[in-house]
């Protein structure tokens, strides 16, 4: 795991595109021109990890949808990358029918099946192509990875594994299966492309449990068969940890239905709750302007700009972690930072009167002018930098007027207050009331964090008072009677969770403005800073990583896939502490706990550890699933 996830994903796809043949470093040839042909599954697979840049140096000259229309390129060799469904093998049969490249590379992005690969067999019997099928690989490909240390199993299709789905109260028991053999193929295809076995613990009667048992059969099972096992030889210990296991952590949503919902301070889980962030792009729509567009005329139509927020970018690398004020501060330096080169640059070309020549006559001057050859070859850096001040001057200014219109800060103080049980300095119904905090969604947000984490419920009286200020102010209540319904269920199960007793320090409101001349007034913007406190998925995983002996994971499934027989047992036989952890929510997660993870894990010198979901969603898309659980 030391390699890193998205490392290991990557080198699959370059390996694929050339042909399932490692590329060679230091050949100086021209790339083999190909066709890319996938579905909508490989596009988000491959979007997130290569652009279209890095595409066409492997030499994809055109990256085309499977089932949009294609003409045929016969002397050009196509690379398939889809899934291995009927349809998807419909169409590749009527490609080969149609013959419509010179040879087909198939690469299926999870295991095809005996009877559909006779079925691509007997088809290219039929167009007498046997010849240009060059070759079929089975990829185990089928999850996305965002972040280094973070992936998620799908997207397209997602309501199939959502939240909702799995805690549907009519879910037929083969429909869960269903849903379970999805998450259990792709953490499969995760293990291969990671070249691990992991030690699996998961927590009792949910549906962790039943992913954990698949999954361990499925390991199990494809030891066994030495011939064809995925985890031998060269896969295997690719890493350098290789005499060291991982160790998977399954829980289930539903240990902790708070923390998606709460209101957040960090920059990443802040642009994922405001804006419409995606597989590590950003959708912004632009104001067109101020100026007022005459009567009668048609308003001007909002540009929509998206960014990708990747790897590549420095101050996003630096920041996604940070609270939002300290974001806002960063971008400013950068900027001025950037002014004062800029202006160098200007000042010495124009000492040296060469505003208009070209750079020969720059390097004949003498070495007084190695300073300006410096400034000029640095131009190409210095505009990139430039380019990536204006992404997040944008994208920061477009979270600062979520924050400012609807109170983020408020809620994000307050919420962490209820979470942590410290003392309240304003009613809840006196939040719940206020016109001029937040949308109805967030005081939906609040009220279901103050029910799901206050030891005891609120009594009918008090219940039918909040019901109607939030009817009020406009909220619909039908997550509330989904929460109402699982905590009544839970309470039976389990005590509550708890989160900490770490509050917020506010150091005072913003000054007027942070320092004259700044992109972004935060004036009356609260000032918080951050205390490290582990949310209850951090919590789990130190207990088991560091094998601690508490009440709340000390019941946990223990499963190793290696061992001969499998054991029921929750007592681990591996006494020592993991340095490689994997933490997967069924159920959906979000940035909020990836970021938790990953500052707890920094305190820990050489230990790593990756967080996984079902399916990565913000606070909006979650209420919409509990809402729809709660109608009646």
């Amino acid at each position: 795991m030391a390699a890193g996830i998205r490392e290991k994903q990557t080198v699959a796809l370059k390996r694929m595109l050339n042909f399932n043949v490692p590329p060679v470093k230091n050949s100086t040839g021209e790339p083999v021109w190909k066709v890319l042909i996938y579905d909508r599954f490989g596009q988000d697979i491959i979007s997130p990890l290569l652009s279209v840049k890095e595409l066409r140096d492997m030499g994809i000259t055109l990256h085309l949808l499977l089932h949009s229309d294609r003409d045929a390129i016969p002397d050009v060799p196509a690379v398939y990358f889809v899934m291995p469904t009927e349809e998807n093998i419909d169409r590749m049969c009527q490609d080969l029918l149609n013959q419509l490249y010179e040879s087909y590379y198939l690469n299926f992005i999870s295991a095809i099946s005996r009877s559909k690969l006779e079925d691509i067999a007997n088809a290219a019997i039929g167009a007498n192509a046997v010849t240009q099928v060059a070759k079929v690989f089975d990829q185990y490909l089928n999850f996305i990875t965002l972040e280094d240390d973070m992936f998620v199993l799908c997207n397209q299709n997602k309501e199939l594994v959502s939240y909702r789905a799995i805690n549907r109260p009519d879910i037929t028991d083969t429909e869960m299966e269903t849903i379970m053999d999805t998450i259990v193929d792709s953490l499969f295809c995760f293990f291969v492309t990671l070249g691990a076995i992991p030690i699996i613990r998961c927590s009792r009667g949910t549906a962790a449990e039943m992913v954990a048992v698949k999954l361990d059969k499925k390991l199990r099972e494809n030891l066994r068969d030495a011939r064809n096992s995925l985890f031998t030889g060269d896969t295997l210990g690719a890493g350098q940890f290789s005499f060291q296991r991982p160790l998977l952590v399954l829980v289930d949503r539903n240990i902790d239905l708070a923390t998606p919902l709460h209101h957040t301070w960090t920059y990443q889980a802040l642009v994922h709750d405001v804006l419409d962030f995606h597989l590590n792009r950003v959708n912004l729509e632009e104001s067109a302007g101020t100026e007022s567009t005459p009567a009668g005329a048609r308003p001007k139509k909002k540009n929509k700009k998206s960014y990708d927020l990747t790897t590549s970018d420095k101050f996003w690398q630096k920041h996604k972690g940070s609270p939002f004020p300290e974001v806002a501060e960063s971008v400013q330096q950068e900027l001025e930072s950037y002014r004062a080169q800029e202006d160098e640059v200007k000042r010495l070309k124009s000492i040296m009167g060469i505003e208009g020549e070209d750079e020969g006559a720059i390097s004949m001057l003498s070495d007084n002018t190695a300073k300006l050859t410096s400034a000029v070859s640095s131009l190409p850096e210095l505009l990139e930098k430039k380019r990536l001040i204006d992404l997040h001057t944008n994208v920061a200014t477009a979270v600062l007027e979520h924050i400012k219109s609807r109170k983020l800060d408020v809620y994000f103080e307050y919420e962490e207050k209820i979470m942590s049980k410290s003392t309240l300095d304003k009613s809840l119904l006196d939040m719940i009331s206020d016109p001029d905090a937040g949308t109805p969604e967030d005081k939906m947000r609040l009220f279901l964090i103050y029910y799901i984490s206050s030891a005891q419920a609120p009594s009918e009286i008090d219940l039918e008072q909040y019901k109607k200020a939030l009817m009020d102010a406009g909220c619909n209540l039908a997550p509330l009677s989904y929460i109402k319904q699982w905590k009544a269920f839970t309470k039976m199960a389990s005590a509550p969770t708890s989160y900490g007793n770490a509050t917020p320090k506010p150091l005072g409101l913003f000054s007027r403005v942070m320092n004259t001349g700044s992109q972004f007034v935060m004036e009356g913007v609260k000032n918080l800073v951050l205390k490290q406190q582990n949310l209850p998925v951090t919590r789990i995983l130190d207990n088991l990583m560091e094998m601690k002996s508490n009440p709340e994971t000390d019941d946990y499934r223990y499963f190793d896939p290696k061992m001969l027989r499998g054991s029921d047992s929750s007592v681990p036989r591996n006494k020592n502490p993991f340095q490689e952890a994997i933490m997967f929510v069924v159920g959906g997660g979000n940035y909020i706990e990836y970021q938790n993870l990953i500052d707890y894990i920094k305190g820990k010198q050489g230990k790593h550890v990756l967080y996984g979901c079902s399916e990565l969603f913000n606070a909006t898309q979650f209420i919409k699933q509990l809402s729809q659980l709660g109608q009646k």
